[in-house]
């Protein structure tokens, strides 16, 4: 199969990954992907077969997110920017009005986003991509150990956190 062929393929994981990594942001997610795809097929992004094709494409959508992040913060240098970003971040009691209307999946992504960037990445990639850990790891590009110890400390915070959700809902 070329390589036109398996990027058409993995295309819609391919983008929900690039959203997972853009925190949700189409148009980011979009540009990211573009860059991807340019990476690929002008040849400075090869896959080289250490791993499925799936696995290394998730890696360099990750790794291109994180160039495009790093390359929107130093535009975006300053204070007044990074508070007004932490005062955006979801609440509790924002949390439990979304379970009260009974909108469980906006709680269930808002929980995620709480968690650090790495473990919330292991469980997008475990959960909804179906990578295996050792998949995960590599996309990730950290070893299997540590991304079993993201995965472990991630599931134990995302149940913390819908525990608390719960227990403040019923109250």
């Amino acid at each position: 199969m070329n390589l036109r062929a398996l990027l058409e393929e993995h295309h819609a994981q391919g983008y929900a990954w690039a959203l997972s990594c853009c925190a949700q942001d189409r148009e980011q997610a979009a540009d990211v992907l573009q860059s991807v795809y340019l990476k690929v097929l002008e040849g400075r992004a090869r896959f080289a077969g250490r791993s499925s094709f799936r696995t290394w494409l998730f890696r360099v959508i990750r790794n291109t997110a994180i160039d495009a992040q790093r390359r929107r913060r130093r535009r975006r240098i300053g204070l007044v920017r990074l508070r007004a970003l932490e005062a955006e971040s979801p609440s509790s009691e924002a949390a439990d009005r979304e379970l009260e209307r009974g909108d469980t999946a906006t709680a269930v992504r808002r929980q995620l986003e709480r968690l650090p960037r790495r473990q919330r990445e292991v469980l997008m990639l475990v959960f909804y991509h179906e990578l295996s850990l050792r998949e995960a790891a590599r996309a990730m590009g950290v070893s299997h150990g540590s991304a079993r110890t993201h995965y472990d400390r991630a599931k134990r915070r995302f149940r913390e956190g819908i525990e608390t959700m719960g227990a403040s809902h019923e109250r």
